[in-house]
């Protein structure tokens, strides 16, 4: 018997809960910062999942420019950007976001879902060809199948495996190299130097998301090309400015200016979608003059995140390794990862239990986001949670 819509996926439903791998939302009903309030739980949780790595979601600054913003252009665009949808504020928040990726010219979309599933089928056609990351972003995975160019994929910073598959397609007509900058689920980064010269070897392009690199790595937070001194030389970044850059919504496309004219003609989500909400794009430039005046704030970044790993490595934890702000700890089960992060919770900490299909099976975790704005006794109290949740469930 056929089983209704509704009957089948309540039944998937059901085996979720069974299994204890069924995601739970919870509702904050405060500014994001390194606490909140929440609908699920009385008084304030430690937040140490959220993207907002500078502290810039709720900063004064930031927040009141979006409310500026409302006041001179309204709630929304109303319309795509090539009917009547370009203000001059999207003129201005891609200016501030090339010069920040040091580029000539950026191009904003309503996320960077939308711009790395929009840039990639517009460059990379029928003659061309994509070689991709294994462990690239979900965002990269679709944009590269959405495209009708050859796609191979190489094993994760794998640079033999690269060079290999990049000689299988040495005869394409254009050939792209797609890597996220860093990798969100394992917190290392890439490889871009050795990207590149395999890159200028095969006369390949470098696609590098960036979304949670910008802010991020660096002395100035300019990514990770900054991070490794190769500014300038990758060929097309896309990033978010719903991390890092006030933590709203959004994301971009930099490169030259041949393809920004290009997207602006032919990339789909760009031209169906409506333009970058005004307030958003002035919350999210603000962020970046934030940033750029104020390099302590990455400087802090660093030293918290590394003040982070070093405790929970004397506690007994074996993060993964890495320079990013993030700092996975691989639990293994799904349901295991969740229910830890549920302990965590009743504890005070506010922490994503992840497994599959976000990360492969067997290979939950808990993936802990430093943010420059959480205080030294915060710190302390986190790592001294990690240790009496981690000894209760005999992680430690």
């Amino acid at each position: 018997m056929t089983l209704s819509l509704d009957e089948s996926l309540h039944a998937d439903l059901e085996a979720m809960t069974k299994a204890g791998t069924l995601k739970s939302f919870r509702h904050i009903t405060s500014p994001m910062g390194t606490e909140v309030t929440m609908a699920e739980k009385k008084g304030r949780v430690l937040v140490l999942s959220s993207n907002n790595y500078l502290g810039l979601a709720d900063h004064p600054e930031v927040v009141e420019a979006a409310k500026k913003a409302l006041g001179e252009y309204g709630a929304g665009t109303a319309s795509v950007r090539f009917i009547c949808g370009t203000f001059s504020i999207h003129q201005d928040i891609e200016q501030t976001l090339a010069r920040l990726s040091r580029t000539r010219a950026a191009l904003t979309y309503v996320s960077c879902w939308a711009a790395n599933t929009g840039l990639i089928p517009a460059v990379a056609g029928e003659q061309d060809a994509i070689v991709s990351d294994a462990l690239n972003h979900a965002s990269l995975i679709d944009g590269c199948r959405a495209s009708k160019a050859k796609r191979l994929v190489y094993a994760h910073s794998d640079m033999d495996d690269l060079r290999q598959k990049l000689a299988e397609v040495k005869e394409a007509r254009r050939i792209f190299i797609v890597t996220d900058g860093v990798f969100s689920m394992e917190g290392d980064v890439a490889k871009l130097p050795d990207l590149l010269t395999l890159a200028r070897r095969y006369n390949a392009s470098v696609i590098l998301d960036d979304s949670h690199g910008v802010g991020v790595m660096g002395k100035h937070g300019r990514g990770t090309c900054e991070y490794h001194g190769v500014e300038s030389n990758i060929a097309i970044v896309t990033g978010t400015l719903g991390k890092a850059l006030g933590g709203a919504a959004g994301g971009y496309v930099a490169g030259s200016q041949a393809l920004i004219d290009y997207l602006s003609q032919v990339s789909r989500p760009q031209i169906f979608s409506n333009a970058l909400p005004t307030s958003i794009a002035a919350s999210a430039k603000k962020a970046i003059e934030i940033l750029e005046r104020e390099p302590q704030r990455v400087e802090r970044l660093h030293a918290l995140t590394r003040t982070m790993r070093d405790g929970l490595k004397k506690r007994g934890f074996k993060p993964l390794e890495g320079d990013s702000a993030i700092i996975p700890i691989i639990v293994g089960d799904t349901a295991f990862a969740i229910r830890m992060s549920q302990e965590l919770l009743n504890e005070g900490i506010f922490i994503t239990g992840f497994g599959y299909p976000v990360v492969p099976e067997g290979t939950a975790r808990l993936r802990i986001q430093m943010n420059a704005a959480l205080k030294d006794e915060q710190i302390a109290f986190a790592l001294e949670t990690f240790e009496k949740v981690g000894k209760r469930l005999g992680v430690v």
